[in-house]
């Protein structure tokens, strides 16, 4: 008796163990569900509005179902607009209104070919009709699916070709059992209509996130993350090789976002082209011209991902050859640093970047002298393989002072295009007398575009 007590309450404890092992995994789900919900909420507050906007735009449009005067109406139709909003609220505006006008279109321009394919079919009997019919669908189906290949039109029109086919060929197969087919096209192109209507009317009233926006804050963030590495470079380098202690690295590091950013700068793009005038953004915006800007930047990222190899390296460089280069490098990397600074808070504030000139003025003079003393004969007894890092990060810094060359031009035709703002002239001079303060060496240019050499 004593071990079959013994057994039952080892099985016993092995049953609570797998209980209680089962109720922890449930807790530990929940928690780190309620953890990543929270993190989300906190990283884009945007996030629960916009969740809050679908919740609210699909309880509106419901009503047509609910209600039987509306449902009478419409009948089994009104699921329609439930679905157009469900498909067609998008995060941003842009995202909504192109989803919305490519369905709309597409829907209209689908049944009405759908209708006229049917309505002629039908004057023949039943047999030609299905060929008539099922040819139609083939080729309409056929060549809207190859238009879709076109990468301007899929692009931008990708949706709507997609909705144009099914809508033809629903329309088209359907009216072939059914012979009411005007009556349900117009029922459908109606609820789709108010579906989208409803989403776009809630997308644009309550809290609108703009597409355009979005890409102008990430384009000027982008810019400052690259500055924000090379203002730390040049000590960093230098005093990781003279042994003194490490730094924090932590912001140098966020570059990185930058090397896969085209993919965001595409779509933010292709929505921003959707919307309408909004804030500080004018109808027919030089959107494009943030894509030229964005490819520069990640030219730069690239280079300075390069850059960034040696922080991490093992090599050891002689230190008289890094005193000799130290000057110039460290130059070149804080007038960059500075420069994109600026070029960042132009596009943010809207304003003609103005005083950048002056600080890639100097880094182009760095490295010209940088260029100079490395065509001398510098090191003759020096090892080849202890010179080449050197070089290296020399050449590397060099290349990064043509990449701000280009992208300061590419703000400055920003600036040109969108109509930025000139700075007030008192401004100027006070901000500069302000840096003169700090730095005796910095003088004030009022040049607007650079030649890259």
């Amino acid at each position: 008796m004593a071990s079959e007590n013994q057994e039952n309450v080892k099985g016993l404890k092995r049953v609570w163990g797998w209980i209680k092992g089962c109720l922890e995994k449930i807790v530990n789900a929940v928690t780190g569900v309620a953890k990543e919900a929270k993190r989300l909420g906190e990283e884009d507050p945007r996030r629960l509005i916009h969740s809050l906007k679908v919740g609210l735009a699909i309880a509106g449009v419901s009503l047509f179902y609910y209600f039987d005067f509306f449902y009478e109406g419409f009948g089994v139709s009104a699921t329609w607009a439930v679905m157009t909003v469900v498909v067609v609220f998008e995060f941003s505006v842009g995202a909504t209104l192109g989803k919305g006008i490519n369905r709309g279109i597409a829907t209209f321009l689908g049944g009405a070919l759908g209708v006229g394919a049917h309505r002629l079919a039908s004057f023949t009997e039943d047999r030609i009709q299905c060929t008539m019919l099922m040819v139609s669908v083939f080729l309409i189906a056929s060549v809207a699916t190859f238009v879709r290949f076109f990468p301007r039109l899929k692009a931008r029109y990708d949706y709507g070709l997609l909705i144009f086919i099914l809508t033809f060929c629903l329309i088209s197969v359907s009216g072939y059992r059914d012979d009411e087919v005007l009556h349900m096209a117009h029922r459908r192109l109606t609820t789709i209509a108010i579906g989208g209507f409803a989403a776009i009317l809630v997308c644009i009233c309550i809290c609108p996130v703009w597409a355009g926006a979005d890409l102008h804050k990430i384009t000027a963030t982008n810019i400052e993350k690259l500055a924000i590495f090379l203002e730390g470079f040049g000590r960093q380098y230098f005093q990781e090789l003279n042994g003194n202690n490490e730094e924090n690295r932590a912001s140098m590091k966020e570059y990185k976002s930058v090397l896969n950013s085209k993919g965001v700068e595409d779509s933010l793009v292709n929505f921003a082209k959707w919307e309408p005038r909004h804030s500080k953004f004018r109808y027919r915006h030089p959107w494009d011209q943030y894509l030229k800007i964005g490819s520069l930047a990640r030219e730069c990222a690239y280079k300075i991902d390069a850059l960034n190899a040696y922080l991490n390296s093992d090599a050891e460089t002689p230190m008289e050859i890094t005193t000799k280069i130290q000057e110039s490098c460290t130059k070149m990397s804080e007038e960059c640093s500075i420069a994109l600074r600026e070029l960042a808070m132009g596009i943010n504030t809207m304003t003609c970047p103005l005083t950048a000139d002056a600080r890639i003025l100097k880094a182009k003079t760095a490295a010209k002298n940088l260029k100079l003393s490395l065509k001398t004969d510098l090191w003759p007894d020096t090892d080849l393989l202890d010179i080449v890092p050197a070089i290296t990060v020399a050449s590397l810094l060099i290349d990064i002072v043509t990449c701000t060359l280009k992208i300061a031009n590419a703000v400055h035709e920003l600036a040109s295009l969108a109509k930025f703002k000139i700075p007030d002239p008192q401004m100027i001079k006070q901000i500069s007398l302000e840096k003169m303060k700090r730095c005796p060496s910095i003088e004030a240019s009022h040049g607007f575009n650079i030649v890259v050499e």
